[in-house]
């Protein structure tokens, strides 16, 4: 395949979902692993047999300089007002790389699970705390269900879509495009990445035949199965088509698959400059492109 030279930036990032691992220290190994590659943030879940993701990502800001740290938090949990003073937190302790990524629940089910009784919930000033360094820390839903697309549209600032044909993940970033603008918001503004799992222990062979070198469909969502060469061949034409502004990619094997994604894929894409080979801002929101946005609770300034 010949690489083209692309006009709009290339982002990319990676899960460091490990099962079993509670060591804050292995994560910041893979933290700064992803930083050597350059890539735009990294992600951790959260979740009943998990490690708390704000909690580790916080302690893995101090050993990292660049890469954003994307944890997710789950307001069915906690208050939402301690979400956002602790995220802040990791935004400022990070000196301005956090991002948030936000479960959004899709079924009746997931929204009972909450339990909560009252009538009513009221904040009645501005939060106390000093407005974090990117003003909002980064905002990231997973768009492929509905109801979650429509949240992404309004409110997210990189929307992760699941598609194992390009004609999918364009058809979905036309929908969120187009609800985003509905929304009064400037399209442009949001990044949409295609979600990907990838097992990458088949070293420089081919990717899976069977699906054209693509992903291939499985109960988890849309999961490549080749080599890191064909995985960047994947990446450069649908970014090169428009397809998605980037990837987000899920490691099967984390150690294994992120080590051959930042050595082989990602320094393939730069040594065809289609990625870059250094931050060129020292936020996340540098890396993404995306404006820090004005502070709506500052007091309106008088017109002469």
């Amino acid at each position: 395949m010949t690489f083209s030279h692309a006009r709009r930036r290339l982002h990319l990032a990676a899960a460091l979902d490990r099962r079993s691992v509670r060591d804050a220290d292995e994560y910041a190994a893979d933290a700064r692993l992803a930083e050597r590659g350059a890539l735009d943030f990294v992600t951790l879940g959260d979740g009943p047999a998990a490690p708390d993701a704000l909690a580790v990502l916080s302690r893995v800001a101090p050993g990292t300089r660049r890469v954003g740290l994307v944890p997710t938090v789950t307001t069915t949990r906690a208050e939402p007002f301690r979400v956002q003073a602790a995220v802040a937190t990791l935004d400022r302790v990070s000196r301005g790389r956090a991002g948030w990524r936000i479960e959004v629940s899709t079924t009746e089910g997931e929204a009972r699970l909450l339990c909560h009784q009252g009538s009513a919930l009221s904040v009645g000033d501005a939060s106390a705390l000093p407005r974090p360094p990117q003003g909002h820390p980064v905002r990231v839903v997973d768009a492929t269900d509905r109801p979650a697309r429509a949240v992404a549209a309004r409110y997210a600032d990189v929307a992760l879509v699941r598609a194992v044909l390009p004609a999918q993940a364009a058809a979905a970033r036309d929908e969120l495009r187009a609800s985003a603008a509905a929304h009064g918001r400037d399209p442009d503004a949001l990044r949409i990445l295609a979600a990907l799992d990838v097992d990458l222990g088949d070293g420089e062979c081919a990717a899976d035949p069977c699906h054209g070198g693509g992903p291939r469909p499985t109960p988890r969502g849309p999961l490549y199965r080749g080599g890191p060469i064909g995985l960047a061949e994947l990446i450069a034409a649908w970014h090169r088509d428009g397809t998605v502004d980037g990837f987000h990619v899920t490691p099967v094997d984390p150690r294994r698959d992120l080590e051959r994604l930042v050595n082989g894929t990602v320094s393939l894409l730069q040594h065809r400059g289609l990625f870059r080979t250094f931050y060129p801002g020292s936020t996340l929101r540098d890396h993404l492109d995306l404006a820090r946005p004005a502070n709506g609770c500052a007091p309106a300034r008088g017109v002469s």
